[in-house]
């Protein structure tokens, strides 16, 4: 029984991980631009196809392909930013969320229009194969995709902590005016969050690739855990979103093993709603008074 448990713990952990990578971008966004961006999906959506052709037209791995991939996103966020989101910066909430939800839309059906609604997939010796650890089956692609998270993770903290544009992306988060008064240029900061944010999550879809399949609506899916993880953890915390995908991965592989399957998005949302009851701000967000 314990070595069930232990099974569970790695599996959810490793699997949590992902939830975090997708996440880290969401809370990035949000964190200074304070705009939910409805189409974080979408680039999800479009890392996985980008991951998927690079290596059915090129043969290159996935993993190797995340440095096609990343860059190519962030332009994507770049180019969205100057497009979508500088426009509607001043506007209302309202007009926020209709902006970014279009854009999910029109992403969705492009993708259905160039790629049909067909399942794809990439087959690797590695997709199924394990890692044996003290009697611990480990999968290799949830390993793999665990293991680029945390070194995406500790790149990005020591990229926020100790460089000039990481300090003042930080600045910026914190007071926007205060940043202005400062001489920081808040307006390409923005550009560069955005980027950030979408190779972030463009590198969660080229690492998911080995594991699902893509469609043009895979997005939905995966966006509504990442939504539940920034809130959990605390709006615009980076430490709070990758602790809070391991929480939602661990319930998820409790939960879908204890009860069933069906019953994990159940568990992990009535998670989410008591330690919202008890602390609103999440597990690492701050109060602004």
């Amino acid at each position: 029984m314990l070595l069930n448990i232990l099974q569970l713990l790695v599996n959810g952990i490793l699997h949590g991980g992902i939830y975090a990578l997708i996440s880290i971008g969401l809370t990035m966004i949000w964190g200074v631009m304070q705009i939910v961006n409805f189409a974080h999906g979408e680039f999800l959506m479009l890392g996985m196809y980008a991951s998927f052709w690079v290596f059915t037209l090129y043969g290159v791995d996935p993993y190797l392909a995340l440095l096609i991939i990343m860059p190519g996103l962030f332009l994507l966020g770049v180019l969205t930013q100057w497009l979508v989101i500088s426009p509607i910066l001043d506007a209302p909430h309202a007009a926020q969320i209709f902006a970014t939800v279009g854009l999910s839309i029109v992403l969705q059906n492009l993708a259905l229009f160039a790629w049909k609604g067909d399942y794809r997939n990439i087959r690797l010796e590695t997709s199924i194969s394990n890692v044996k650890v003290m009697g611990l089956v480990i999968s290799f692609p949830r390993l793999m995709a665990f293991l680029i998270t945390l070194g995406m993770v500790i790149a990005l903290f020591f990229f926020l902590k100790k460089t000039y544009l990481g300090k003042a992306l930080r600045a910026t988060a914190d007071n926007k005016r205060s940043a202005q008064l400062m001489g920081i240029n808040v307006s390409r900061l923005y550009y560069l969050a955005l980027g950030i944010g979408t190779a972030c999550v463009g590198a969660a879809g080229g690492i998911l690739m080995p594991m699902y399949s893509v469609f043009p609506t895979v997005g939905s899916y995966f966006v509504l855990t990442a939504f539940v993880v920034v809130v959990l953890g605390g709006m615009g915390s980076m430490a709070g979103a990758f602790v809070g995908g391991l929480i939602i991965g661990v319930v998820e592989a409790f939960s879908g093993f204890f009860l069933a399957p069906a019953l994990k998005e159940v568990v992990y949302f009535l998670v989410f709603v008591l330690i919202l009851v008890f602390k609103p701000s999440g597990l690492m967000g701050k109060v602004k008074r």
